[in-house]
């Protein structure tokens, strides 16, 4: 896929001295709701205001947005505070809406990006304009998968994009709504460095409290921008209501975090960085030869387990590994969450390679 770059010449031209901030309810629920948000918003850094208009909900029964009636309510905080505006579409029906009524930017939501065939619908609605699309990954963490929702648009001649980062769902308890999984991001944004790169910390934090961890994080990755849902009352929001700040919070949050630069032409700065970094290229060696190491000795268990009858998994064994990894790892100032992820990781691949061995 060629690395397209006009989006990035549309943020340029925005001439902002800082990363795009798109901000607003999860759900557009009354006109003067809408109104008032974005009268709070237009002397913030937010400069595009965000609002669901359809939620495709998780389950049927929840408020699933109040349709293209806010549309108008968005058209009229556009022409009182001069803020852009962005909606999420999910067929065709919704893009003619949206275009009908001058939204500014359209996103595809996570749920949609999932589908190549409605993504393939909506990129075929939109085909011949020139309006800015943002595709959020897809629930699950499948960098794939996201790369081909982008390419569909691309190749209905829609140029315009950019990405969305909200997180990936998983099975298993962690501090976060949907679990970040930077390294996928990271892995688009080095194959596609011209493709913008905005966080939705909202929705992988699920709670208002570790908003501004997750968007220093971003900066700190070099993301573009950042989609905050906001709202005035965000205990009584009607969808979401955990994980919406208030505008003044936002506003709060945007002076206090740093950006920061991606290179620094101090001597002593590169040359510091070039040893560290020489010094984890080494680490990362010698962790590969450790775990080849591991797997023979996995290798040669599992070759006694097999001429002696024994099952592959030992349970009791595991979860002892487990319970001295952890302690081990706060020793080292090592989270609990990573321990889990990267022991498990081990622990799957010792089974395969004991598997192997049963097979031979």
């Amino acid at each position: 896929m060629e690395d397209k770059k006009e989006l990035r010449q549309w943020l340029d031209n925005m001439n902002l001295n800082h990363p795009l901030v798109i901000a607003g309810p999860c759900s557009a629920e009354t006109e003067d709701q809408v109104l008032k948000i974005a009268h709070q918003l237009k002397d913030t850094d937010a400069t595009v205001l965000r609002a669901g208009i359809w939620k495709p909900r998780t389950r049927p029964g929840n408020f699933e947005g109040v349709g293209a009636l806010g549309l108008k309510w968005m058209q009229r905080a556009k022409d009182e505070t001069g803020l852009l505006l962005t909606t999420e579409v999910a067929n065709a029906t919704h893009v003619d809406l949206a275009l009908k009524h001058d939204i500014d930017i359209l996103w595809v939501g996570a749920r949609t990006t999932v589908s190549p065939f409605i993504v393939q619908e909506i990129a075929e609605a939109l085909r011949g304009t020139d309006k800015p699309v943002l595709i959020k990954n897809p629930v699950n963490p499948d960098l794939s998968l996201w790369l081909g929702a982008v390419e569909r648009f691309y190749k209905a001649d829609i140029n315009n994009l950019g990405v969305i980062h909200r997180g990936f769902s998983t099975y298993e308890k962690t501090r976060y709504r949907n679990n970040p999984e930077w390294q996928i991001p990271i892995d688009l944004q080095n194959r596609f460095p011209n493709l913008p790169l905005i966080l939705d910390p909202s929705h992988i934090a699920g709670r208002r409290d570790i908003i501004f961890d997750l968007c220093q994080t971003a900066l700190d990755l070099n993301y573009d921008g950042l989609m905050v849902e906001t709202h005035f009352d965000p205990d009584n929001a009607w969808s979401d209501a955990a994980q919406q700040i208030k505008p003044e919070v936002l506003d709060k949050i945007t002076v206090e975090l740093k950006i920061r630069e991606e290179e620094s032409d101090e001597v002593e700065f590169r040359n510091k960085l070039a040893t560290a970094r020489t010094q984890i290229d080494v680490i990362d060696h010698q962790l590969i030869e450790i775990l080849g190491k591991r797997m023979r000795i996995s290798d040669a268990i599992g070759a006694l387990k097999r001429d002696n009858n024994v099952a592959i998994l030992q349970t009791k064994r595991w979860n002892e590994i487990l319970g001295k990894m952890i302690l081990q790892g706060e020793e080292q100032s090592l989270s609990e969450e990573f321990i889990l992820r990267v022991f498990k990781a081990i622990h799957q691949e010792s089974i395969n390679h004991q598997e192997e061995v049963y097979k031979s």
